[in-house]
């Protein structure tokens, strides 16, 4: 045979590498990768916090702490450098799977009807959690939201807020939820379903400064953009309805901080 001849171009020819072929982290690799990724988003954060606590003037006792961790600005921008520490971890993860990012995490442009529609639903969702909190005798918008703005706007900082909550914050949490941990569990055993109220809960507890009711809102939020990833396979979609939404919850509480 040809082959074996070693003067053959077949013998002559170069071995070609074999390429590993682009994989996708299945559940547990990507609840790991999660905690790296979240820990990666809380050090870009408190990269922040820690440079407004040593520059505090006075004694640092739990009080002057409180009131760094609350500020306007100091949320803002610890808000802000979470993105890229998010970006980095999430680059790391992915390119280990050798899939392509913008493949892995669905960064596909949506069409002007799936904004339509997930915008309509936002708007008959949240329409709807309104109508309960005036039924229940709640306030409209949660405490926490009131103070940052009032703090922001004290700092002359309430720019800075706008862009945190409502461009930086949704990118950092829907390219984690929505585009690496729906992406990886929806192809494990948990199937789409498992994975939209598994994320959906997941990013349900990055808001720990609500209390309960506020908690109900934002897990049927996170179910609709859940819904909206599977039915479009876009997580820009999903960062477009999430800044969205933010943008009128920053709106209304605005109003509501001006009006009292």
């Amino acid at each position: 045979m040809d082959s074996l001849d070693p003067a053959s171009p077949a013998a002559l020819a170069p071995a070609v590498p074999l390429q590993r072929s682009p994989r996708i982290w299945k559940f547990w690799g990507t609840a790991l990768w999660g905690l790296v990724v979240f820990g990666a988003m809380f050090a870009g954060q408190m990269a922040v916090v820690t440079w407004f606590m040593i520059r505090q003037e006075g004694p640092l006792d739990l009080g002057s702490a409180i009131h760094v961790l609350g500020g306007g600005l100091t949320i803002s921008l610890s808000v802000i450098t979470g993105l890229p520490a998010v970006l980095a971890a999430l680059w790391l993860a992915i390119r280990l799977s050798r899939t392509p990012f913008a493949d892995y995490l669905a960064l596909r442009w949506p069409s002007w009807r799936s904004i339509a529609i997930g915008v309509g639903a936002l708007i008959v969702l949240v329409g709807g959690w309104e109508v309960l909190s005036r039924v229940t005798g709640r306030e409209s918008a949660p405490g926490f939201m009131m103070d940052v703005l009032t703090s922001a706007r004290a700092d002359g900082a309430l720019w800075l807020l706008v862009m945190a909550f409502c461009v930086a914050a949704p990118m950092s949490e829907e390219l984690f939820a929505r585009g690496f941990l729906y992406r990886g569990w929806s192809e494990s055993f948990l199937r789409p379903a498992g994975a939209i109220v598994l994320s959906s809960l997941v990013w349900t507890a990055l808001h720990l400064q609500y209390d309960w009711y506020f908690f109900g809102e934002v897990f049927s939020i996170g179910l609709l953009l859940g819904c909206l990833r599977y039915r479009f396979n876009s997580t820009w979609l999903t960062i477009i309805v999430h800044g969205l939404n933010n943008l009128a919850a920053v709106v209304q509480t605005f109003l509501l901080v001006g009006a009292s």
